[in-house]
């Protein structure tokens, strides 16, 4: 399916021209990721980005919920105010916001673990895929279009979440924990795009918050927005979507051959 692509100019998230790749690790599922598509700017559709929770998994409700349970044990309530700054931020500036903001007596480490491990304790009771993600995998699966997993969330989260996501979905899936600089910075959608041999000008990423948003718009890719919690509109190289259940992989291709 396709559709028109909104026109709408919106200023860079990010002055001047975006950093190079960092060196960091990246983790290729064992036996169950394809071979990274080299690519040129030439061609159309390289590869396919999408973020993790909120986009294909239903796990924005579990942070919050995990963030207010961790903080309650501290003895500090969290009001609800505080949910969409901490929404689609990477651990260490979501973490280090809830400190400030609460002066919770807890050092960044330690409640980072407390964090993850509370998260994961919720995940292991059951998590859904967002409605319409299985469907786009598989179909990006079976068209060999390279598909890569680019979360702020840490490797140990991420490595829980392929058991229901399916490794042999993505060719590569990258960390918050695995940059030195994370969302809303452009580094891990370049460093994505850069492993799997495409330019990101011909990656389309799939985000949920405006953060993530950012990230990929800094480092030059299309983006499909999702909302889950907080309102993104429309803008340049932004399409915004209800549900994964309305991006195909015809809708996907069109957004490139539009642009060139």
């Amino acid at each position: 399916m396709t559709r028109p692509l909104s026109r709408t100019e919106v200023p860079p998230a990010f002055g001047g021209s975006a950093p190079a790749p960092v060196s960091a690790p990246v983790r290729v599922p064992g036996g169950g990721g394809r071979p990274a598509a080299a690519g040129s700017a030439a061609a159309g559709l390289q590869a396919v980005l999408l973020d993790m929770d909120g986009t294909l998994v239903d796990t924005e409700g579990f942070w919050w919920e995990t963030e207010v349970e961790v903080f309650a044990e501290l003895g500090y309530e969290l009001a609800d105010e505080h949910r969409e700054v901490v929404v689609g931020g990477p651990m260490s500036r979501s973490a280090t916001y809830l400190i400030q903001a609460t002066g919770a007596d807890v050092s960044l480490g330690d409640l980072t673990v407390l964090l993850n491990s509370k998260f994961i304790e919720r995940v292991e009771r059951g998590v859904s895929l967002m409605p319409g993600a299985r469907r786009l995998l598989t179909e990006l699966a079976a068209h060999d279009v390279p598909a890569a997993l680019v979360s702020a969330s840490h490797r140990r989260v991420i490595d829980r979440m392929l058991v229901s996501l399916g490794p042999e979905h993505f060719a590569l899936t990258l960390a918050g924990d695995e940059v030195e600089r994370t969302k809303p910075h452009p580094d891990p959608y370049l460093l994505a795009a850069s492993r799997l041999g495409a330019h990101p000008g011909r990656c389309v990423v799939v985000e949920d918050t405006a953060t993530g948003v950012a990230s990929a718009e800094a480092a030059g890719c299309h983006v499909v927005a999702v909302p889950s919690v907080t309102r993104i509109d429309p803008a340049r190289r932004r399409t915004v979507v209800p549900s994964l259940e309305e991006v195909d992989l015809p809708f996907l291709h069109s957004l490139i051959a539009s642009a060139y």
